[in-house]
């Protein structure tokens, strides 16, 4: 049972990085989507949401076509001795890839709630747009945000064919918790199994209601 801690940590090593760089790069395509005028929008938050519906070996796969050593970016990533396949940097992007649209419908559906009179009138007073985001728009939107960064969270966490098809699964080194809990099954090992699945519901079942709290009027998987 003592093993059972070591995927645990590895789990939220992997989705901690993977949250960090969704919200990084979720809230700046969810403002530039909620700012942008286009009849080409829905089909690129349409490319974007696709890792949510798409079956996660098939998410995998692709993952490995382009990561591995012969794919375009693994290729090249290659030549400066870095390689992402069976690693759990490689579980971090599929994780952080995996979650993204949670980011960034909840992100843009928050932006596309701000009263725009409400940016304008800072605008009028002199306000840069530097400014304007980080002491105006962000701050109104911070709720949502942080309600999506919560459900990426989880969903990194459970993320379990994306990560097997890049990571493998390699105790101490990219067996996630879900892939853990495969393998405890397949083993017999029914007590690992069991704690590990408690530990995971647990942990889904208090980001839920922490991020129902944050926004209990709004959806998060869609917006506007």
């Amino acid at each position: 049972m003592q093993d059972a801690w070591i995927p645990l940590a590895l789990s939220l090593k992997v989705a901690g990085w993977a949250t960090v760089l969704d919200i990084v790069f979720g809230v700046a395509v969810a403002l530039a989507l909620a700012r942008w005028r286009s009849s080409a929008r829905d089909i690129v938050d349409a490319l974007l949401t696709l890792p949510l519906v798409m079956p996660p070996t098939v998410l995998g796969y692709y993952l490995l076509v382009l990561l591995g050593r012969r794919g375009p970016i693994g290729a090249w990533l290659d030549t400066l001795g870095i390689r992402l396949v069976f690693t759990w940097e490689g579980a971090v992007i599929a994780a952080m890839i995996a979650a993204f649209p949670l980011v960034l419908k909840s992100a843009r559906s928050a932006f596309e709630s701000v009263d725009p009179q409400l940016e304008q009138a800072a605008r009028t007073l002199g306000m840069g747009e530097t400014a304007l985001f980080f002491r105006v728009t962000l701050p109104l939107a911070v709720r949502g945000i942080v309600a999506g960064a919560l459900l990426a969270f989880a969903r990194a966490l459970g993320e379990f064919g994306a990560t097997l098809m890049i990571a493998g699964n390699l105790p101490g080194r990219t067996q996630t918790l879900s892939i853990a809990v495969y393998s405890a099954v397949q083993a017999g090992d029914d007590h690992t199994a069991n704690f590990l699945v408690l530990v995971t519901s647990v942990v889904s079942v208090v980001v839920l209601l922490v991020a129902g709290r944050l926004l209990p009027q709004h959806s998060l998987l869609t917006s506007r």
